[in-house]
């Protein structure tokens, strides 16, 4: 699944870094992510940065005043990181760039850090890895601090793309429908190109759990940004009215009852009773 996951991004290309600016969701998205950075995050953190991308979050953390080890499991989007965070001045913040799986990342030389990030859903590609995966993680950050993930959410997907799952339903039989809504697995629907583990919060939880791991915060990454997309593109036209929205998004996302409404679900870890 490496390999696939790596041809996936190294095709994608600069699509990384427009994906979370090109629609009013994507924005919204950004500053949920953003956001729960800046909730965990302190000046002088060191930061190891999984699924690192093109550096929208690199800079972010770079803002933040964090030191940062960027890896990816694709050579394009770590070339990409250096072009954007070296043009947009980030790069100070950079103590290294490596080419590096999640399920290696807990045996690789790295030290300690304050933080780990794993952002856009490195967990959710690695599948039946990815408790051994995020336990690796868990091993990384100093003693009561954070991992703090992100991995492509079940019922929010379903929400915001009903018509490419009854697509795919009308292509594979209901049965497939059935068999993702219970398992989130996309692999045996989807043989070629994108596949990914998507996760519900209570799975979600459940793998937490089964680390060692506690869950100290979670969001939706959307909520309303998901509905009515005219009435959205709306608010977005007025910059005072947008930005009074994304705050009202910040803090719905964060309620239990949305946590499985967005297209991603985002979670802070800590190692709890490690040493």
């Amino acid at each position: 699944m490496t390999r696939r996951t790596r041809e996936h991004f190294d095709a994608s290309g600069d699509q990384e870094w427009d994906r979370l600016a090109a629609s009013s969701p994507g924005r919204v998205s950004l500053a949920v992510h953003e956001r729960f950075l800046a909730d965990h995050v302190r000046s002088g953190d060191r930061v190891l940065e999984i699924g690192a991308g093109p550096g929208r979050f690199t800079l972010e953390l770079a803002r933040l005043g964090a030191r940062v080890v960027v890896t990816d499991v694709s050579p394009i989007q770590l070339e990409l990181n250096a072009s954007y965070v070296g043009r947009l001045g980030g790069e100070a913040a950079v103590e290294d760039r490596r080419l590096l799986d999640v399920r290696d990342a807990g045996g690789a030389d790295l030290g300690r850090f304050d933080v780990v990030t794993a952002f856009g859903g490195p967990l959710s590609y690695v599948f039946e890895d990815a408790p051994a995966a995020l336990a690796g993680l868990l091993g990384l950050v100093a003693p009561g601090r954070p991992v703090l993930a992100s991995v492509m959410s079940l019922l929010g997907a379903w929400r915001a793309f009903l018509g490419a799952t009854l697509d795919e339903a009308d292509a594979h039989g209901d049965a497939s429908l059935d068999a993702l809504l219970r398992t989130g697995d996309l692999r045996p629907i989807q043989p070629d190109g994108h596949v990914c583990q998507l996760y519900t919060w209570s799975r979600l939880r459940d793998l937490v759990e089964s680390c060692g791991g506690a869950v100290v915060a979670a969001s939706s990454s959307n909520w309303a940004s998901l509905g009515d997309p005219t009435a959205v593109g709306r608010i977005a036209s007025d910059p005072a009215r947008w930005a009074a929205f994304v705050e009202h998004e910040i803090v719905a996302c964060r309620e239990p009852g949305a946590l499985d409404g967005g297209t991603h679900l985002l979670v802070a870890v800590t190692n709890a009773g490690r040493p």
